[in-house]
């Protein structure tokens, strides 16, 4: 990656639809379940696939991030599905027939429901097998990627317990791996992003694995092709002059093996939404959007891994679509900042294409550049949209 990368990201599951051999769709309906709705058609992106390629090149963008759906590759275990396979080397080839490197992620949340069956990142056989269809992606189409991402957050749930999140969805997500296993025939239902406290750390030791093992097979394809993992980051600050002992075990909690692991690979994506404050005894309060956080997480996050950023994801959610042109703008002179004291930054990914399935948050979330039509799946850009393009306009003819 020679340029600066300014691209959007999308994920498989959250705008394909009917990705009906996954955990994701097998937990949405089961009941009870955590996921507010099901993610059915999505945003029909699976057939619609051109239109948003093409839709990306229309912002004057030069990247486009999209994930590749294990689930459909390998629907079954050992399985290996050619038409998938040919479906996503397509979209890789458009994205270069318009001028935009094609950012793969291997893995964003979702897996193949046999895989959660076998207990998911627990299964002592999971890192390997993950490696497996890393290895089948590459040999069909490796050679077109530009970069690759291999896992998605693998931090998120634990980051997500550090906010207040009520017991009764901590409750739900129990009963819903519960019924999940109980409909599935097994003793252990396990997803990435429904994750039970007590196992956050036999999951992310599942992940990291799972991670070197990819990149691992990824590099005996291709040894030069870019690859990380992306790590969700809030920018985590100290109010004041208090202590930072509290902002600082959550980062040790949060970030800190990811960050070690990170100093492996080729670079780190960086995925920041918000800011939160902290003193000597808790977080002080509730997590803020601010445009500075973007630029501070990058900091911190080179800091400590020590080796060049991705900015994978970021963006707003918000109906008020003037907000979130006006946040963009007011983020970007905060990385342009840390690149200009010497931090490594590749690109910048906004999340997200179009507004779609947010998990078990459904379709209540706005954080598209581009709204979606529920019925008829039209696509319409919002004026963000042309906003962005404006300021990358600006960017790369300065």
């Amino acid at each position: 990656m020679t340029i600066f990368l300014w691209g959007v990201a999308t994920a498989g599951h959250q705008i394909e639809g009917d990705n009906t051999a996954a955990d994701t769709w097998f937990a949405e309906n089961v009941e009870p379940t955590v996921f507010r709705e099901r993610s059915g058609t999505a945003c029909d992106g699976y057939a619609r696939w051109r239109e948003d390629v093409d839709m990306v090149a229309a912002m004057g963008l030069n990247a486009y991030r999209f994930s590749v759906e294990w689930a459909r590759v390998e629907p079954r275990e050992g399985e290996f599905d050619a038409a998938a396979l040919g479906h996503y080397a397509a979209v890789a080839d458009r994205c270069r027939e318009r001028g935009l490197a094609p950012i793969v992620t291997f893995n964003h949340m979702t897996s193949p429901h046999w895989f959660a069956a076998r207990g998911a990142w627990l299964d002592p056989a999971a890192p390997g097998l993950f490696a497996r269809y890393c290895d089948r992606v590459m040999a069909a189409f490796g050679d077109r990627i530009a970069a690759g991402v291999t896992l998605n957050e693998p931090n998120l749930p634990r980051l997500l317990s550090w906010t207040a999140i009520p017991d009764s969805v901590r409750d739900l997500e129990r009963a819903t791996l519960a019924a999940a296993g109980a409909a599935a025939g097994v003793p252990r239902y396990r997803l990435a992003n429904v994750m039970l406290p007590e196992e956050f750390d036999a999951m992310a030791d599942g992940m990291a694995a799972g991670h070197r093992a990819a990149r691992a097979a990824v590099k005996a394809r291709r040894p030069d092709l870019p690859l990380g993992f992306s790590l969700a980051m809030v920018d985590d600050q100290v109010r004041g002059r208090d202590d930072p002992s509290v902002r600082d075990r959550k980062r040790a909690e949060v970030y800190g093996r990811w960050l070690e692991l990170a100093r492996e690979d080729d670079f780190l994506g960086v995925q920041n939404y918000e800011r939160q404050y902290y003193d000597g005894k808790a977080r002080i309060v509730p997590s803020e959007v601010d445009p500075r956080s973007l630029g501070e997480c990058v900091r911190y996050a080179h800091a400590r891994a020590g080796v060049p950023i991705l900015v994978s994801e970021h963006g707003i959610n918000t109906e008020d679509d003037a907000k979130r042109a006006a946040f963009i703008e007011q983020s970007l002179p905060g990385l342009k900042a840390a690149m200009a004291d010497g931090v490594p930054v590749l690109g910048y990914i906004h999340w997200t294409l179009m507004d779609n399935f947010e998990w078990m948050y459904g379709y209540g979330p706005k954080l598209g550049l581009h709204t979606v039509d529920r019925e008829t799946f039209a696509r319409r850009p919002k004026p963000s949209a042309a906003a962005y393009a404006a300021l990358v306009r600006a960017e790369r003819a300065g």
